[in-house]
């Protein structure tokens, strides 16, 4: 789920789970690596800026030693060629480095990530996610976050100050190696096709269309995570092997395991699906079609989840009208924005509760034949009621109706069937409020509205 305050983060992040919990199948059957996309306003998170109490370890100093260690900073440089060799890019300009202890990312965490994250901005959030059934109502999504950024960032490259931020223990062993090739080719990435000014996703950009963001993310991790993935199979020694297993099987993940599921799927969304991604063009010409795609970014999450139909299956423009107007004083546009097939399924499939869940075979071919949408959230401020709105069109009446069946089992399971209907629609009722279904030929409408009175004139509005 992205909306206005639900950006993708700016920093590429090496993600734990991805390399620890997945190092197994990479080493044994060369297997696929995960990823998510974070409700947090990243309008207000600068990683590039640290508070006075805070001190980076930066040039030569490593975890409070004086002097890098020698050998340290030879591995380093040897991963360095190793990676530019691999993915055929070559370093323009040096890259420093920040070496973090556990402590000092968290420290990054609370006061840097997350200063302006309020705990109103974290309680909007909250709402948005619970009357779309992915979080119980009181989740304490601020803490939450607090912690599952800080356990499962290994490492970022940051794309303001133009350093790679790697977090370790007391030694270089095969974990951060990993993470250095990952972060690694993040530069090259960068100081290669420009990951702001040449591919667009800026804050601003991704305020536009969180649906491309998400998209070009998942082609700079799937990327990054292959890369990887090559300097782990063609480079890592036996003992950065054991290294691994070790971290593999000792690593406590405790907030991700226990996390809501929606949570965990997003994460990996765009280490997993970006990787399969990427090696669908790998087996076509190799790191050229993915130098390619960097020239034409692909545009969906549709496209990074069918990779056989990039570049040529492109979103179709939805737009929704502003009703503040019809909805009244009290009510203003919390956030508008594009969902896209990846979070269509999420919804569908990753509900809390268990008992709300499609198959995932069910949510897949649902949200599948997705042709582009627009929704958005309304908040009334006075009572913290709020309307949903999605309005979807459809590659087909089929793929459409596949939609409407699906969603109406979820509404099923989720609701109680309406008295009447609203509007003269599939209608359901449940603590949400007023459940409201539509559809014409290839396009459909699903709308939460607090009470029937305010559904019935929203509907007549967008029908």
């Amino acid at each position: 789920m992205k909306t206005d305050t639900t950006k993708k983060i700016i920093i590429s992040c090496a993600v734990v789970v991805l390399i620890t919990c997945m190092c197994l199948s990479l080493i044994m059957v060369g297997g696929a690596l995960v990823s998510v996309l974070w409700p947090i306003d990243f309008d207000k998170i600068d990683a590039s800026t640290f508070t006075d109490t805070f001190k980076p370890l930066t040039g030569t100093e490593f975890l409070g030693e004086t002097v890098l260690p020698e050998n340290v900073a030879v591995e380093m440089q040897e991963i360095e060629v190793n990676v530019s060799q691999l993915r055929g890019l070559a370093l323009v300009d040096e890259v420093p480095k920040v070496l973090l202890s556990p402590e000092m990312l968290q420290e990054i965490v609370v006061n840097e990530f997350f200063a302006e994250y309020s705990d109103e901005d974290a309680r909007q959030d909250a709402l948005i996610l619970s009357l779309l059934g992915l979080i119980p109502e009181d989740f304490e999504l601020r803490s939450f976050y607090h912690a599952l950024y800080t356990e499962q960032i290994a490492g970022f490259y940051d794309r303001e100050t133009k350093e790679i931020y790697l977090v370790s223990g007391v030694a270089f062993n095969g974990f951060e190696k990993m993470t250095y090739a990952h972060e690694f080719t993040h530069v090259l990435q960068d100081q290669t096709y420009g990951l702001d000014d040449g591919l667009g996703i800026t804050e601003e950009a991704c305020d536009e269309d969180s649906e491309r963001c998400a998209a070009i993310q998942a082609l700079i991790e799937g990327d990054a995570s292959l890369t990887e993935y090559l300097w782990f199979t063609n480079h890592a020694t036996r003992k950065d092997q054991k290294d691994v297993f070790r971290m593999s099987n000792n690593y406590d993940s405790q907030v991700f395991d226990d996390a809501p599921p929606f949570f965990q799927q997003d994460l990996l969304f765009p280490y997993d699906q970006g990787l399969a991604f990427v090696e669908f063009l790998y087996t076509q010409d190799g790191f050229s079609a993915i130098d390619a795609a960097y020239r034409n970014p692909p545009v969906s999450t549709e496209q990074i989840l069918h990779p056989e139909r990039y570049p040529w299956d492109v979103p179709q423009l939805v737009s929704l009208p502003n009703l503040e107007t019809v909805l009244g004083d009290d009510w203003s546009l919390l956030v508008e924005n594009v969902m896209g097939e990846w979070s269509t399924y999420l919804i569908l499939s990753q509900p809390y509760e268990a008992d709300y869940r499609l198959s995932n075979s069910q949510a897949s071919d649902a949200a599948e034949g997705w042709g582009g949408d627009a929704y958005a959230f309304y908040l009334n401020e006075v009572n913290d009621e709020i309307l949903f709105i999605l309005d979807m069109v459809w590659d087909s009446v089929q793929d459409a109706d596949e939609f409407m069946t699906a969603v109406a089992h979820y509404a099923d399971l989720r609701w109680e069937e309406a008295p009447q209907d609203a509007g003269g629609q599939p209608t359901w009722i449940g603590l949400e409020g007023i459940i409201v279904l539509f559809q014409e030929g290839e396009r459909t409408l699903w709308m939460i509205a607090p009470d029937e009175t305010l559904a019935e004139t929203v509907f007549e509005v967008l029908k």
